[in-house]
């Protein structure tokens, strides 16, 4: 596996069966991690119906983290009933190092992204437009072009306290 994308489901707080499907790894709002139908290495050689399609242009090789939050979502004014919670968005993150660990996949900015980073710099793929993640409701004061380091601080604070 070369790097992991991370999402926000656009849905409620607990994960459905078409969202498994479609991510190997859906953090409830208890912080509580559930397994996708698929397993990250399903996604080494994408076959039609035999992995996890999560990120458009961007699957082969790809591991694919949803925090099962905000249905609703407008803008940061208008989050919806389902706002990202504290708990699970730290639980994302540990998960994420154990991730970036037991794939030995190094936190960067190339290997570690969310979907929407994944969208710029691939505006070429249908990923191109997607605004998972660009906000986090219980750290509102980090900026839309400041999520992606923001997420791979706490990675990386989760990985150095894990060893």
């Amino acid at each position: 596996m070369k790097r992991i994308v991370i999402h926000w489901t656009a849905g409620g707080y607990y994960p459905t069966d078409y969202e498994k499907e479609h991510y190997h790894f859906l953090v409830d709002k208890d912080g509580v991690v559930h397994n996708g139908k698929f397993k990250p290495e399903d996604n080494e050689v994408c076959k039609v119906g035999k992995y996890a399609a999560h990120t458009g242009g961007g699957n082969t090789g790809s591991i694919g983290v949803a925090i099962c939050a905000m249905a609703g979502f407008k803008n940061r004014n208008c989050i919806g009933s389902y706002p990202i919670l504290k708990k699970q968005f730290e639980s994302t993150m540990e998960l994420c190092a154990q991730l970036a660990g037991k794939y030995k996949i190094e936190i960067t900015p190339q290997t570690i992204m969310t979907h929407y980073e994944f969208g710029i710099k691939n505006p070429k793929t249908s990923s191109a437009g997607k605004i998972d993640i660009i906000f986090i409701p219980p750290y509102s004061w980090v900026a839309q072009g400041e999520v992606g380091s923001f997420i791979r601080s706490k990675i990386k604070w989760y990985k150095l306290r894990g060893k």
